[in-house]
C-alpha cells in the first residue's frame, strides 16, 4: 500500500497543461558479447545501426511541424502546421533489451543493457538521445531466468537500473528524478505542469516471475495526485490488442486470439483489475508496446490506447497534451540523418 493512501493533495485548481513528449517501445538492444548480436537479431533488424537511426530521428523532432496532412489526407490534429516544441522527455514502454540485458554467459555481463545505455541515456552528441528518458521494462527484460542459483539475477539488474535512474533517496540523486516511486513494483509517477504521468512497467498488477503488484500503490498515487480530475497518462508494456490478449488455442496448438485456454501475457481478470483501479480518475491515454509491426490507436472501454511500431523498426509517437486537446502523431525514422515520415495521427478535444 502506498504511503500516500488515505491522503489527498489540496484540491486547488491544477497548473496549466501544455506538455509535449515522445513515446517509444521495444528497443530490443541485442548485443551479447564482443562477437556480436543474439541469435536472429541481425535478420530481424535489431541492430545498433537501427537504434542510431531511431535516436537521430527523435533528436530531430523539434525541427519538424505537426503534420497537416498524412498521405494526402487532413491529419485532424489540433496543432496541425505548428512547430513541434522541444519534448520534455522520452518515455519508454518496455523491452529495452532483447533477453534480460544479454547476460548469456555469466551474471553481470549485461551487454544489452550497456548498449541501451549508450544510446538512450541523455548525453550530448549524435549517437545519444538528447532528452530525459523515463525507463519502462517488458517481458523480454524480465522473463529470462539466470543460471542457478541466480534465477532472478538478470531481472534484478534491470529493475535496479530503473530504480537507480529514477528513485530519489536521502543518499542518491538520480539522473531522471520522479515524484513518487514504489520500490516494490518499480512503478513510478511524475508531473509535467497539471499533467500526471504514471509508468507501470510490464503492466499494472504484474505478479509474474516474482514481481510485486503495484495496484495498491497505483490507487494511492492516483487518489493523492489526481483525484481533482486533472488529466492522467499511463505507460506500460502490454495492451488490449490481439497479441497482448492472446490465449492458448488447443486446436492450433499455439497462442492466438481464437483460443480459450491459458492467457499468454495477462488475463482478462488482470486487465479488469487495472481498469477498476483507474475508474475514479481522468485517464486521457495509455501508451504501450509489445506488438512490433503495427501502429495502433484504439479503445478498450473508455480507455484510449496508443502503440507505435517498435523502436528498432523506427517507430515512435510525439504527443502534445494541453487543457484543450491531445494530439498524437506516429512517426518512423527513415534514412541515416534523422529523416522522419509521419504515418498516422490521432486527436481529441477536451472541450
Amino acid at each position: 500500500m502506498s504511503i500516500l493512501a488515505g491522503r489527498v493533495r489540496a484540491a486547488n485548481a491544477w497548473p496549466p497543461v501544455d506538455a509535449t513528449f515522445l513515446f517509444s517501445n521495444d528497443i530490443h538492444a541485442c548485443i551479447v558479447s564482443a562477437e556480436g548480436l543474439a541469435p536472429n537479431c541481425e535478420a530481424e533488424g535489431k541492430t545498433d545501426a537501427s537504434l542510431l537511426r531511431h535516436v537521430a530521428a527523435l533528436n530531430a523532432i523539434s525541427a519538424q511541424h505537426w503534420p497537416a496532412t498524412i498521405d494526402g489526407d487532413p491529419s485532424g490534429l489540433a496543432g496541425a502546421g505548428q512547430k513541434i516544441g522541444r519534448p520534455l522527455g522520452l518515455v519508454l514502454g518496455g523491452d529495452i533489451t532483447d533477453d534480460g540485458g544479454g547476460q548469456v554467459r555469466q551474471p553481470r555481463e549485461g551487454r544489452q543493457l550497456q548498449q541501451f545505455q549508450s544510446r538512450y541515456e541523455q548525453r550530448p552528441g549524435p549517437q545519444h538521445i538528447h532528452f530525459p528518458v523515463y525507463v519502462g521494462l517488458g517481458n523480454h527484460d524480465l522473463d529470462q531466468d539466470g543460471p542457478p542459483p541466480n534465477g532472478d539475477w538478470y531481472r534484478r539488474e534491470l529493475r535496479d537500473y530503473v530504480e537507480f535512474t529514477h528513485r530519489q533517496t536521502v543518499f542518491h540523486k538520480p539522473p531522471v528524478p520522479v515524484t513518487n516511486y514504489d520500490p516494490l513494483s518499480d512503478s513510478y509517477s511524475w508531473d509535467w505542469g497539471g499533467l500526471h504521468l504514471v509508468q507501470l512497467q510490464r503492466f499494472g498488477g504484474d505478479e509474474s516471475k516474482g514481481a510485486v503488484s503495484g495496484l495498491g500503490w497505483l490507487k494511492g498515487d492516483l487518489a493523492y495526485y489526481a483525484a481533482d480530475g486533472r488529466p492522467v497518462v499511463l505507460f506500460q508494456h502490454y495492451g488490449w490488442d490481439a497479441f497482448s490478449t492472446e490465449v492458448w488455442d488447443t486446436t492450433a496448438e499455439t497462442f492466438d486470439d481464437q483460443g480459450d485456454g491459458k492467457p499468454h501475457w495477462w488475463s482478462p481478470e488482470q486487465r479488469q483489475a487495472l481498469l477498476d483501479a483507474l475508474k475514479d480518475c481522468n485517464v486521457v491515454g495509455l501508451f504501450h508496446g509489445h506488438e512490433h509491426d503495427r501502429v495502433m490507436a484504439y479503445r478498450a472501454g473508455r480507455l484510449d490506447l496508443f502503440k507505435p511500431k517498435a523502436a528498432y523498426l523506427g517507430g515512435f509517437a510525439v504527443v502534445r497534451i494541453t487543457d484543450a486537446f491531445m494530439d498524437v502523431a506516429f512517426g518512423e525514422a527513415q534514412g541515416e540523418a534523422g529523416r522522419i515520415v509521419f504515418t498516422h495521427a490521432f486527436s481529441k478535444r477536451f472541450s
